[in-house]
Parts: structure tokens; sequence; C-alpha cells
């Protein structure tokens, strides 16, 4: 734990001790995939009636519960399957450079879903059961995301399930429990969001290229080659803010959803970043920028649709 090699990693990442080790644990940069969603939905849902607070507040921190228990598991999977060592960039680091017991940050995911479920039972009774089965599901695929025999962040369809479960499952939900209702502009509305989502998780494997290669795993950046991925990661951002457009002219979107619009500077920040970069601290720039055009892009929308129910 204490070789040159962990201590410039360390310093590289700014890695300190104390609480800032279980607030890494969490990978805040990522936790906007889990509050961009519950925001939009409900924002979506204010357009057409009032919403319920404290419902909104549960599912927030539900939401949140089970993106930082998803991110423990990947944590402790990718230990025990020897993925990560103290060289690793992206993660926690807890287990590999802070000396956290692996069986600590398992215990420690499986205390995020228990909350989240007590939280999901209050969501339930306020709203629907039929709430209770699609948790269920989406913590199931949290776990499987990482744990399981075959791992779906190890596969090429990593990017897709998390944005859908995160960005379209998750928006549904956040609407339904206020409306009581799903309809098909909510979601068409969760496709953008959930391409951003989608794009996240693109760059983390994009920065990961190499050493995912090296330990057998197929991800879309490893079969695409990291200059298509790159040039796939901009298609992406292009097919969202299109969408965004399409929406604006159809009536899906309010017109002061052109806010969204100003994020664009942040996507095209991200691809300028990723080009001619192959080690992966040099591509963490990119990678946190990728996160923060999600966060950009999905609360400009949710104060525009905010804006406009007021209006």
């Amino acid at each position: 734990m204490n070789s040159t090699n962990d201590t410039s990693i360390k310093e590289a990442l700014n890695e300190r001790s104390g609480l800032q080790v279980w607030w890494r644990l969490l990978r805040p940069h990522t936790l906007t995939a889990s509050i961009v969603p519950v925001f939009v939905g409900t924002m979506f849902a204010l357009t057409e009636e009032h919403i319920n607070l404290l419902l909104f507040l549960a599912m927030l921190l539900a939401s949140i519960l089970i993106q930082s228990a998803t991110n423990m598991f990947n944590e402790y999977y990718d230990f025990i399957l020897g993925l990560d060592n103290d060289k690793s960039v992206g993660i926690g680091g807890t287990i590999v450079r802070d000396g956290i017991s692996p069986r600590t940050v398992l215990r420690l995911a499986f205390t995020f879903f228990a909350i989240a479920i007590l939280l999901g039972v209050y969501i339930c009774v306020a709203s629907s059961w039929w709430i209770a089965v699609i948790g269920i599901v989406c913590m199931l695929f949290g776990y499987l995301y990482t744990g399981g025999p075959y791992p779906i962040a190890y596969t090429p369809f990593g990017e897709l399930f998390s944005g859908f479960f995160m960005g379209t499952v998750i928006i549904g939900i956040s609407y339904y429990i206020q409306t009581s209702t799903l309809t098909s502009s909510v979601i068409w509305l969760s496709i953008p969001v959930a391409i951003f989502i989608g794009a996240i998780m693109l760059s983390n494997n994009i920065r990961d290229l190499d050493g995912d290669k090296e330990n057998g795993r197929k991800t879309v950046a490893i079969l695409l080659g990291r200059k298509n991925a790159i040039r796939f990661l901009a298609i992406l951002f292009i097919t969202a803010y299109s969408l965004t457009f399409i929406y604006m002219i159809t009536g899906i979107l309010p017109m002061w959803s052109i806010l969204a619009f100003l994020s664009i500077f942040k996507a095209a920040d991200v691809i300028r970043k990723f080009r001619g970069k192959t080690n992966s601290l040099e591509m963490m720039p990119a990678m946190a920028a990728t996160g923060k055009t999600n966060t950009m892009y999905g609360f400009l929308i949710g104060i525009s649709l905010l804006v406009s129910a007021y209006l």
C-alpha cells in the first residue's frame, strides 16, 4: 500500500484519508446518473399537476442509494476478480489503496439496498405496489452489472442497460408516482437522458479500454477501438441534442428547454479532452466532463419544465 507507484497515483488523484475514503467509495462523479432522472421525471409531472415533495425526496434518496450500492458492488467484484490494483484509476480505491476490507464494502452495499427498500415501501404505499416489482428488477440489475457469473459491465451491453434502467425506468417511475399514469411523452423525454447516462459509462470504458481488454472484457469501447468509440460518443451527444430540438418543435418539451443547449459546450469539451489521449490519468478530465454534461443538460431540462409549469 505504500509503494512509490501507489503514492504517485494517490497524489495524482488527490486522494486523502478520513471521511473522504468513504465519499470516494460512492464515486460521487457518477451520482448525477441517479439524481438527474428523478429530477427530470418529477419536473415533467409538475407541468401537469402538483407534486408530492416527500415522494420526490424519497425517490431521489432511493435512487442515490441504489446507484451508490451499484458502485460498491463494482468496487468489490472488480477487486475479487483481480481487475483492480493500486494503480487503477476511476475507482474509489478504498480497497486497493486505503485498505478497507472487501467484506465491509459488500456489507455497506447491501445496507444501502436495504434502506432503499424501506424507502420503496413508503413510495409503494403512497402510489402503487407495482413500483416494488420494478424497483426489485432495478436493484437486481444494479447487482448484476458487476456481480454474478456474467457481469453486464464486461459485455457490450453495459451502456444500454445503464441508460435504460437509470434513465428511462427511473424517469418513468418518478413521473408515475406523482401522476398515477404513464404517457408516451415521458418515455420519449427519457431517451436523451438515457443517452447521456449511457455516455458516462462509455466514457468510463474508453478510459479503461487497455486494462479491460487485458482482462477479457468485451465492452463497446473495446469492440470499436478508442478512436471510433470517441466518435460514437460524439454521435450519442448529437443524437441527444437533436431529439431535444425535435421535442421542442413537437411540444413534448417547452421552448424554455433551449436552455439545455448551453450544455453543448461541455459535451464538446468531452470529445476535445479525449482526443489524442491514451493514458488513463490523462483521460480522467474527459470522464469528469461527461458527468458534468449530463448534470448540466438534466438540470437545465428540469429547470425549463419548472419554469413552464408556472408560466
